[in-house]
């Protein structure tokens, strides 16, 4: 009796390793489960959006304030290099490739010198580049006739209450309970 035990006990792992092997052969060989499933990658937006109309409104002179608001934040602004802020983006999606795009801005003082930039896009071309804004073909009508109307009753108009007619409550219930 003890044999037949330990004999079951033996052989149930190997007809689980057996039958696991045999569900893993059951799939093409020229796809792997790779191929089949593939986990859901997100879009991915890092640092500030900055576009060709942004770095055309800059001009030589301008206050860091100014940039500021035109421009955002920068991403890169090091103590070292006080003079100078750097704006980088990044734009990352499933199947298409990334995008990176660098600006930098030089400041004499407290007044904008000079900036280098990326070939930018304008806000247009980097908006029909996005992956959530697509095209609607016909958008449905936003109109109702007098007839659909009259199948809802008329409004009604809530008279507001005079400070008269209006009570507080006067007592509320204790925040702690009583001290024993």
């Amino acid at each position: 009796m003890l044999e037949s035990s330990c004999l079951r006990l033996t052989l149930l792992p190997l007809v689980l390793l057996m039958g696991g092997l045999t569900a893993c052969s059951s799939t093409p060989a020229s796809k792997s489960w790779m191929d089949t499933i593939s986990p859901y990658r997100f879009d991915r937006v890092q640092g500030n959006v900055i576009t060709r109309e942004q770095v055309s409104a800059l001009k030589p002179g301008m206050p860091r304030n100014t940039v500021k608001d035109i421009l955002g934040t920068p991403l890169l602004a090091s103590l070292f290099h006080a003079d100078r802020w750097d704006y980088v983006f990044t734009y990352s999606r499933q199947g298409a490739e990334s995008q990176s795009r660098h600006v930098t801005v030089f400041f004499k003082g407290n007044n904008l010198d000079r900036f280098e930039a990326d070939d930018l896009p304008t806000e247009a071309e980097f908006v029909a580049t996005l992956k959530s804004m697509t095209k609607i073909e016909k958008l449905p009508a936003m109109s109702a006739s007098e007839e659909s109307l009259k199948k809802f009753p008329p409004p009604t108009s809530i008279a507001p209450q005079s400070p008269e007619t209006f009570k507080a409550p006067s007592d509320y219930p204790p925040l702690e309970p009583a001290a024993k």
